[in-house]
């Protein structure tokens, strides 16, 4: 596939991040990378930054395995940090690098099972690596992923993508031309992985159409904060992202730490 092909409509992200000197333009749009694009004006370091994912998804996404995924829900919403969600549509593939996700561990108070098993809560309790999907606020879907031993009830929030693959279709799933925008944030994120509670169970490291997979490129440091939007069990430090990624929800108070937490207690 050409890079014309690849780099979808950049000044669709001139909103994003600072103006980036004009030699880097030029540095840009005349090397031997970009050669057939025409004359393109890149005004900002993020944009350049999306535009090099795509470009640069050299490493083919493979599924993860269940033995490979943490069985302890706050390591393992570290370790999806750079990975992979995946939706295989009949319109196309959809998918998106993971920048943001919360834990929610045994007994945790936020937690959807902290009061035990329930018919709307039963996939958490599957053992880790299945989807949980619910329905909140009257509007969205939730997307988590399952993350202890079998019958123990916990998970981990998706809270945002850096979109990869299947742009366009999200772009007309969400109503909105800005990628920033597209899954920065749960409920965005579900609409545009059209993923609803039908998906609810599903085994996403089996052979299916909705999956986790490895990372796709190299990810950045990561920071943690507190968790967002709760009222018990406030303080907790479980929520982790990717720094410096535009593509993270939230305040961007919270997504200014020092990095990596190796304390989120």
């Amino acid at each position: 596939m050409r890079v014309a092909d690849k780099c979808h409509e950049l000044t669709s992200c001139r909103d994003i991040g600072r103006a980036i000197p004009p030699r880097c333009s030029r540095a840009w749009t005349t090397s031997a990378a970009w050669r057939g694009l025409g004359s393109v004006v890149l005004t900002g370091l993020s944009t350049v930054r999306a535009c090099v994912a795509k470009v640069k998804l050299s490493q083919r996404v493979n599924r993860l395995h269940r033995q490979s995924l943490p069985v302890d829900t706050i390591e393992l919403a570290r370790y999806l940090i750079g990975k992979t969600l995946v939706h295989d549509l009949p319109v196309g593939r959809l998918s998106g690098r993971i920048v943001e996700t919360e834990g929610y561990p045994p007994g945790d108070a936020a937690g959807r099972a902290f009061r035990g098993k329930t018919r709307s809560n039963q996939s958490l309790f599957l053992g880790r690596g299945y989807s949980h999907v619910y329905f909140t606020y009257g509007s969205s879907f939730m997307v988590n992923v399952t993350s202890e031993e079998p019958n123990i009830g916990a998970g981990v929030l998706l809270r945002a993508l850096e979109p990869l693959e299947g742009i366009d279709i999200m772009k007309r799933f969400r109503k909105t031309t800005r990628i920033r925008d597209l899954a920065r944030g749960p409920g965005r994120l579900a609409e545009a992985m059209h993923i609803d509670t039908r998906y609810d169970g599903v085994d996403l490291c089996a052979a299916g159409p909705l999956w986790l997979g490895t990372a796709m490129r190299p990810m950045g440091s990561i920071g943690s904060s507190r968790r967002i939007g709760l009222t018990r069990e406030v303080d907790r430090k479980r929520r982790f992202f990717e720094r410096g990624s535009v593509f993270v929800s939230g305040p961007r108070s919270l997504s200014a730490g020092e990095g990596y937490f190796a304390d989120s207690e």
